[in-house]
Order: C-alpha cells, then sequence, then structure tokens
C-alpha cells in the first residue's frame, strides 16, 4: 500500500497545484421530495437518511445558499423530483440545487437540466449488489444507459460508494473501467457505512487498507480529474486514519475533514481553501 500512496502522492504533485479543498457544508441544506417515504428500503439505508432530511416546501426554498434536493425511491429506483418542478423553478436563481434523483426517466432530463447545477449520480457496477443492497431489478447497463443520457444534457458527478453490499467488493473497480470509458469530469468516493435499524447494520466498513487502494487507483487512472472523498464515511478512528490516507493519495477535495486531516495538509505544504457547500457545488 505504501508504494502505491507514494506513486499516487506524485501523480497528483505533477497535476495539480499543492491545494486542498475541505468542505462543511452547513450553508447547503437537505431536502426530501418525498418526506420520510422510500419504496426501496435499500439494505444499506433503510430510509434512515431521510429523517435528517427536512420535507421539500416553498417556505424552505430560497433561504439557503444551496439545495441537495433528494428523496426516497419509487420502485423503479427513481426520485420523483419532477412532481415539484414548479416549485423548485419558482426558486431558482436564489439557490443552487444539487439533484440526487436516481435512475431518473430519460424524457425527465431536459426539464431537469432547467433547474439542476449539478446531478449527483449514484453509479453502481455490480449486478448483485444492485439487486441485494438496493433490491432492484436493474442491471449496470441501466445505470450506464442513465449517466450517459444526464451527461448529454447537465453537469453531473458520479458517486461510487466503496462497499455498498454491506462492505464487500461492489463492483468498485468495474466503475473505474466503465467511467474510463464512459468519460467523466470528476469522482466523488463515499464508503459504506453499518447504520442502525437496516438490514446491513451488523455488517463492518470495507478493509481501509481497501479503501485507500482504491482511491489510490483513481488518481492513478484519473490522473487530471478532481477526485473527492465525501460526506458518507465511517466516523471514529476508521475516519481519522482514512482522511489522512486519502490525502495521501492524492484527493483533492474532503468534506468535513478530521482534525488529523488538517494537520496533515498543513505539514504537506498544502494550501486549505475551505467551502461551506456540498463538495460537487
Amino acid at each position: 500500500m505504501e508504494k502505491k500512496l507514494q506513486t499516487a502522492w506524485q501523480v497528483r504533485q505533477a497535476h495539480f497545484p499543492p491545494r486542498i479543498y475541505f468542505d462543511r457544508p452547513h450553508a447547503t441544506k437537505g431536502v426530501s421530495v418525498t418526506g420520510k417515504e422510500c419504496a426501496l428500503n435499500c439494505s444499506h439505508c433503510g430510509g434512515h437518511y431521510l429523517e435528517k432530511m427536512a420535507a421539500l416546501k416553498p417556505e424552505i426554498l430560497g433561504q439557503a445558499k444551496s439545495y441537495l434536493i433528494s428523496g426516497g425511491c419509487d420502485g423503479q429506483g427513481r426520485v420523483p423530483w419532477s412532481r415539484q418542478l414548479d416549485l423548485l423553478l419558482q426558486a431558482k436563481g436564489k439557490s443552487r440545487y444539487n439533484m440526487h434523483v436516481g435512475l431518473v426517466n430519460e424524457e425527465e432530463i431536459p426539464a431537469l437540466a432547467r433547474i439542476a447545477d449539478v446531478v449527483s449520480f449514484d453509479f453502481v457496477a455490480d449486478d448483485a449488489t444492485i439487486r441485494e443492497a438496493l433490491g432492484l431489478e436493474k442491471t449496470v447497463e441501466d445505470y450506464v444507459r442513465v449517466y450517459q443520457a444526464l451527461r448529454q444534457k447537465v453537469r453531473v458527478l458520479p458517486h461510487i460508494c466503496i462497499g455498498l453490499r454491506g462492505g464487500e467488493e461492489s463492483g468498485e473497480e468495474r466503475a473505474l473501467d466503465l467511467l474510463a470509458e464512459l468519460g467523466t469530469e470528476g469522482l466523488v468516493f463515499i464508503v459504506f457505512t453499518p447504520t442502525p435499524g437496516t438490514r446491513y447494520a451488523d455488517r463492518q466498513p470495507p478493509p481501509l487498507e481497501r479503501v485507500v487502494d482504491l482511491l489510490s487507483e483513481a488518481r492513478l487512472r484519473f490522473p487530471n480529474l478532481p477526485i473527492h472523498l465525501g460526506c458518507m464515511r465511517p466516523k471514529g478512528k476508521y475516519r481519522a486514519r482514512l482522511d489522512e490516507l486519502a490525502i495521501r493519495a492524492g484527493i483533492n477535495r474532503l468534506v468535513q475533514p478530521t482534525p488529523g486531516a488538517v494537520q496533515l495538509a498543513q505539514t504537506l505544504g498544502l494550501e486549505i481553501v475551505y467551502g461551506e457547500e456540498c463538495c460537487v457545488l
């Protein structure tokens, strides 16, 4: 691992200025277009993360600098955002929107492009993970098709959840293969986090070495692209160690950095730029 980390860091130094972005997204408000309802009850989420989101209402929009527009999925893996299109259009211009829409219907994409500043797209590249973790009768080809359709109309950043299948291999390397072929302007990684009350509650996060290896591999394979480590990742000692190793692996942006990560960035001579919105914004 150490040798690969060193190589990844050298690649970062060769392609980027000595600068890192740390985001504490207090200026982005998460809202759900479905309230706390979700038809899928995914193994890793179980609706838990919707509990922390406000229901989308007219009085909420326009108050924050930006919004993460998300919600529960229907049985086809689609977040039914379009029923709130008129409301979102009314507030457009006052705030920016990071849209999390799932396997959006392709005929909705032109309307989505009218409001979305960016689309956060969960890119899953393993059929077994799609069935087991998400409970969807979909395939990798469905994700590829929607991703390609989105890229034609709107800025989209793919998210890869490392260990989505209860901490196990979840097609992460195939995701890198496909995105290298399809094209992307950046990568966002998140890490499976066991969550109480879900079917994966008793699982363990993916081995730290595996996560760091994937981050290093992404840097080597995408030397010119910004790589983010997003907000969803385990807490405690795992996060503290991961954040430091991720910086050494050459990431460009880190959400809610641990104190050790900040100190390491300073030690490595990186200029720190702080942000207050979702990392994709």
